[in-house]
């Protein structure tokens, strides 16, 4: 018996080894940044780390702490629901976006849309009058949904319990925006509708920036032949099933959005 758990363990290695080669840079790219958010979520399990979470992993700009919470709530889950399907849908766009942006510029990016998010959240808060704490990851995996949709606006999404409806990415995208700000514009509080937006025009603006891409007509190369045109273009209960159009691109996107149920504390 006792041979035989050296060699258990050996084989357990050996898995761990083939499934992390098996993974692609973006999947490898984004298990640190799922890492960081489960264990962020098992402090919020202790309860002499609670005064210390409120204060410094959710965000509220009549906080004693303001700028530190704008990126640790972007790592932040009070609920395993809420958590869980925020790193399914970073876990679903890891590949795409980080084919799209390249791994260091993707972290770059996403860390910056944490702040960015938390910052529209801020402003709104401030003119509105409402105060209430928020924590997520929603703002950032915005960005990261805005700029593949603007990559790929043709692209099919399904909704994971009503498959036979599907509908391009650019109109979810569009959706999304229009859903967010009629309710940033009408009060609602189920969810933080303005760091919604703020990470989804983050997306949109910093595709550009980060890739050269310009949102221009079919260009003739020198070769004669025309190169196929590049289209330029947070939570409740939803999924898409990214399906790959018919052009030529430099990766194979495969995302999916998820939006959660509200709680007393705004989801971001």
């Amino acid at each position: 018996m006792d041979r035989m758990r050296p060699q258990k363990r050996g084989d357990f290695r050996k898995q761990v080894n083939s499934w992390w080669n098996n993974l692609t840079e973006g999947q490898r790219t984004v298990t640190g940044i799922i890492a960081a958010n489960v264990f962020v979520f098992c402090l919020w399990r202790l309860p002499g780390m609670r005064r210390v979470m409120f204060t410094y992993f959710t965000s509220n700009p009549s906080s004693r702490a303001l700028c530190s919470p704008m990126l640790l709530s972007t790592f932040s889950h009070f609920s395993l629901f809420h958590m869980a399907a925020n790193m399914y849908v970073l876990w679903s766009f890891s590949s795409s976006i980080v084919s799209l942006l390249g791994c260091e510029q993707f972290i770059a990016v996403y860390l910056s849309a944490g702040v960015i998010s938390t910052f529209v959240s801020y402003v709104a808060k401030m003119a509105t009058g409402r105060f209430e704490p928020s924590l997520g990851a929603s703002g950032a995996i915005m960005t990261v949904l805005a700029a593949v949709c603007t990559k790929m606006p043709e692209a099919k999404l399904a909704i994971i319990l009503l498959p036979m409806f599907t509908f391009t990415a650019g109109s979810a995208l569009k959706a999304i925006i229009a859903f967010d700000t009629a309710g940033l514009a009408l009060g609602w509080r189920l969810f933080d509708h303005a760091a919604h937006l703020g990470g989804a025009l983050f997306g949109i603006q910093e595709y550009r920036p980060w890739t050269g891409a310009k949102p221009s007509k079919p260009i003739k190369s020198k070769q004669g032949f025309i190169i196929p045109e590049d289209h330029f273009v947070q939570e409740t209960s939803y999924k898409a099933d990214f399906k790959i159009p018919d052009v030529k691109t430099r990766f194979s996107p495969n995302p999916s959005a998820v939006f959660q149920a509200p709680s007393r504390i705004l989801n971001v």
